[in-house]
C-alpha cells in the first residue's frame, strides 16, 4: 500500500510536468510520437541470483541494423509503468543518447515499485560475498547487495537485448549511490559509470548530517516520504503552515519530530540509535566500495549543491586513492542538486553564472565520456573539468586538486578585518550570545520549503545580527582564484559544554555593482551592489573536534581549538571584491539546534536547550583562521 502511494506521487509529478509542457505551447505530443517511432518499450522482471525479480523498463531503438550500447539507471524513485511512460530526456531527438540510439534501461531497486524483495535505504556492500564475478559468484543464492543486483541485471541484459556488449550506468543523488555500487559489481560488460552527486556518507557530509550535525529541515520530511506509514507523503503538511523557520521552532527538537513521525521509518530510527560515528555509519560509507574499480568513472557534482556536494568530492578522492589504475574523470560546475542534468542552466537565485553551463557539460563532458567507452568513438575526455564561479569559465586539468596551489592562511582580527598577517595581540577575542529561542535563520526570507537558492543567498541578513561574527578583508586589487578544500582553525571558549560552529566564506561585491543590462533582463533588478555571496558555508558539531567516533564535552571557559574542513570550492574573487568570513552557532531549521550542553541531541527536549556565550579568539597564541587553497598564476 505504501509503495503504491510512492509510485502514485511520482506518477502525478510526471503528469504535472507533462501538462506544464503542453500549457507552455510545447509540442510534447509530437515529441512523444517521434520517440515512440524511434523506440519500443519492454517491461520485464529480471531474476536475481536469490530468486527475487526486479522490475526493469527497456527502451530499445527500432533501428536494428546495428547493435547499440546500454545506458542504465537503477532507482528507488520509481521508473514508471505503462506504455506511455518514456524517459523523454534521454530518448528525444535533441538528446545525445537518443540521437546515438542508445538502449536505455531503468530499473526499480529491491522493494520499490513493482520490484520484489526488501527495500533498504543505503544498502551497504555485503562483506560475506567472497567472489563477485563469474559463474562461481552466481552460485551464492543468499548473499546479495546493490552490486550483485547490478551484476545479475547486466548479465541478463547483454544476452537479451540488441546490445553491442558495452553497458554504462549513471545516477544522481541516491541513484548516484546505486551507480557507485554498480561500479563494484566488476561485470566485464560494465565499461563506464557516472556517480553524480552520489550519496556517500550520511554522517559526515551528505543529506542526513553535516559534520555530525543533523539536517533537521531536510531529513524530517525526506525519510518519512521514503519509508514507513507516510511513504509518498512525508510530514511537511503536518508541520509547515506558513514559514519553515517559525513552524519548525514550534515543532521543537528531534524528540518532538520523532513523536510525530513514529516508529516505522528504519533510517530515522538508525539515526536516533546511532548518534555518533560508530560501526553502523562506517559500514554505510559508500567509499568502502571504491577499491579496484574496473569501469571508467566520471564523478559529477555541483559546487552549490546543498545535498551531496560532499559525496561527489569524497567519491572522487576515494577512487583516486583506492583505485589508482581506474580511468577517473571529474566534472564540477556551479549547479544546485542535479542542475547539470537539464539544458539552459545559467543562474541560481540572484547569482548569474553565464550561459549554457549545463549544455557545455552535457555535450562536451558527459556524452563524450560514454561515447568513448561504450561506442568506441571520439576522444577520451579531459580528466578534470571545473567551472569557476566569479570568473564564470571552465578550466581543464589533469588532476584535482591542481598542482600549482598555495595554501594561504587568512586570519581574523579584533577590528573585524581579515588578512594574511598573524595577530599580535596577547589577549583578543570576539563574543556572541547564542540564543536557541532565536536561532540564526538559513534564509533571509520566509519560505515553505528548503529552497536550493539558499546556497547563493545574499548574506547581508546574517551580517547585521548580533549573534553572527563578521570579518572582512580590504578591497582586493587583484583576483584571487580559489580551488580546493578550505581548512578552518578556530580557537574558542564557551559558557556551556558544547556548540556548533557555522563558518561561511563570502564574496562581497563592490559598491555600485550591477549586472549588464542583458543579464538584468534575465535575472531581474535585485540590488547586487554590496551583495554577499556565500561561496561555501558549513557546520561542525563541536563535540566531534577530536574524532567523529569520540564525542567530547568542552570545559566551560577553557580556550579550545576546533579544526574542520569546508569541502572544495571553485571560485574567483575578482578585483574590487572583498573576502568575508562569518562565524555563528545556529543555522535553523537547516540544522537542528545543538542543546549547547553535552547531552544526546536526539533525546533532548525543549527544556534541555541552553543559551550560552561563545568567544572566538584572534590573538597571538590562539589565532583563528581559514586556509584558502589559492591557485598560483
Amino acid at each position: 500500500m505504501n509503495t503504491k502511494r510512492l509510485i502514485f506521487s511520482f506518477m502525478m509529478l510526471a503528469v504535472a510536468l507533462t501538462a506544464m509542457a503542453q500549457r507552455r505551447g510545447g509540442d510534447y505530443a509530437k515529441m512523444m510520437e517521434e520517440v515512440k517511432k524511434n523506440y519500443t518499450k519492454q517491461e520485464v522482471m529480471i531474476p536475481m541470483r536469490d530468486g527475487v525479480k526486479l522490475h526493469t523498463s527497456i527502451y530499445t531503438p527500432t533501428d536494428s541494423t546495428e547493435r547499440h550500447p546500454i545506458l542504465m539507471l537503477r532507482t528507488a524513485y520509481g521508473t514508471g509503468t505503462g506504455p506511455d511512460r518514456f524517459p523523454m530526456g534521454k530518448l528525444s531527438a535533441t538528446s545525445n543518447y537518443g540521437k546515438a540510439k542508445y538502449i536505455i534501461v531503468e530499473q526499480d531497486v529491491r522493494g520499490r515499485a513493482p520490484s520484489e524483495g526488501e527495500y533498504e535505504l543505503i544498502r551497504p556492500l555485503n562483506k560475506n560475498i567472497k567472489v563477485r564475478t563469474g559463474k562461481k559468484a552466481l552460485k551464492d543464492k543468499v548473499n546479495i547487495d546493490e552490486a550483485t543486483d547490478t551484476y545479475d541485471t547486466v548479465e541478463w541484459l547483454i544476452h537479451n537485448t540488441w546490445c553491442n556488449g558495452n553497458v554504462g550506468c549513471s545516477g544522481i543523488s541516491l541513484d548516484g549511490f546505486y551507480a557507485t555500487m554498480a561500479a563494484s559489481s566488476a561485470h566485464p560488460a560494465l565499461k563506464a559509470v557516472s556517480p553524480q552527486a552520489p550519496v556517500t556518507d550520511y554522517f559526515r557530509g551528505d543529506d542526513r548530517h553535516h559534520n555530525g550535525a543533523f539536517t533537521f529541515l531536510q531529513t524530517v520530511n525526506y525519510l518519512p516520504s521514503m519509508e514507513g506509514e507516510r511513504m509518498g507523503r512525508g510530514v511537511t503538511p503536518l508541520i509547515v503552515k506558513n514559514d519553515v523557520y517559525q513552524d519548525y521552532l514550534k515543532l521543537g527538537t528531534f524528540a518532538d519530530a520523532d513523536r510525530l513521525i513514529g516508529p516505522t521509518v528504519p533510517m530515522w530510527n538508525n539515526i536516533k540509535n546511532h548518534p555518533d560515528f560508530d560501526e553502523f555509519w562506517q559500514e554505510h560509507d559508500a567509499r568502502t566500495s571504491c577499491y579496484d574499480l574496473k569501469p571508467a568513472m566520471l564523478v559529477v557534482g555541483g559546487t552549490f549543491d546543498s545535498e551531496d556536494c560532499y559525496g561527489a568530492w569524497g567519491t572522487y578522492e576515494a577512487i583516486k586513492k583506492q583505485s589508482p589504475d581506474t580511468e577517473l574523470f571529474l566534472a564540477f560546475g556551479p549547479w544546485y542538486h542535479g542542475g547539470w542534468s537539464g539544458r539552459g542552466y545559467n543562474s541560481l537565485g540572484h547569482v548569474y553564472f553565464g550561459e549554457k553551463v549545463s549544455d557545455y557539460y552535457l555535450d562536451n563532458i558527459e556524452y563524450p565520456f560514454f561515447r568513448y567507452y561504450l561506442e568506441g568513438k571520439g576522444e577520451k575526455p579531459q580528466p578534470v573539468n571545473i567551472y569557476y564561479s566569479g570568473a564564470n569559465k571552465w578550466q581543464m586539468y589533469d588532476n584535482w586538486p591542481v598542482d600549482n596551489i598555495s595554501y594561504v592562511p587568512y586570519y581574523i582580527h579584533e577590528n573585524g578585518s581579515v588578512n594574511t598577517q598573524l595577530p599580535t595581540e596577547v589577549n583578543s577575542s570576539s563574543s556572541y550570545y547564542s540564543d536557541l529561542m532565536h536561532p540564526v535563520p538559513f534564509m533571509p526570507n520566509p519560505s515553505r520549503s528548503r529552497e536550493s537558492s539558499y546556497m547563493t543567498d545574499d548574506q547581508r541578513f546574517a551580517s547585521i545580527r548580533p549573534d553572527v561574527l563578521t570579518f572582512c578583508s580590504d578591497v582586493l586589487t587583484d583576483s584571487v582564484q580559489v580551488g580546493g578544500p578550505i581548512d578552518v582553525e578556530l580557537f574558542t571558549s564557551m559558557t556551556g559544554s558544547d556548540a556548533d560552529f557555522i563558518v561561511k566564506v563570502i564574496d562581497v561585491y563592490p559598491e555600485n555593482y550591477s549586472y549588464p543590462m542583458e543579464v538584468q533582463q534575465k535575472m531581474g533588478r535585485y540590488p547586487m551592489s554590496g551583495y554577499q555571496l556565500m561561496v561555501r558555508g558549513e557546520v561542525f558539531r563541536g563535540r566531534y573536534r577530536n574524532g567523529f567516533d569520540k564525542p567530547e564535552a568542552f570545559e566551560p571557559g577553557k580556550v579550545t581549538p576546533v579544526n574542520f574542513r569546508l569541502y572544495d570550492v571553485a571560485h574567483t574573487f575578482a578585483p574590487g571584491h572583498k573576502i568575508m568570513i562569518q562565524i555563528h552557532s545556529t543555522w535553523f531549521p537547516l540544522i537542528d539546534r545543538n542543546p549547547q550542553q553535552f547531552i544526546n541531541t536526539y533525546t533532548a527536549e525543549k527544556e534541555d536547550l541552553k543559551n550560552e556565550t561563545i568567544s572566538i579568539y584572534h590573538q597571538k597564541n590562539a589565532a583563528s583562521r581559514i586556509i584558502l587553497p589559492i591557485i598560483k598564476k
